[in-house]
């Protein structure tokens, strides 16, 4: 199945009740939602842009 096969799913009148979609796809799509989730507050949406930018921190070769 690739990442773009969705398949519908019909009730007995024909009318789509419901998809499948690819694993991949499904993830893609919830983390666009938990980001626009995640910036619809500016505090949080300033934090994200501040950590996204930031070049301290704990380099990962001190968990080794």
């Amino acid at each position: 199945m690739s990442m773009t096969e969705i398949q519908y799913i019909s009730d007995e009148t024909g009318n789509t009740v419901g998809v499948i979609v690819p694993i991949e796809l499904w993830r893609e799509i919830e983390s666009e939602r938990e980001t626009a989730y995640l910036l619809k507050s500016e505090n949080m949406k300033r934090r994200l842009l501040e950590a996204k930018d930031r070049q301290d921190g704990i380099p990962l070769s001190a968990f080794d």
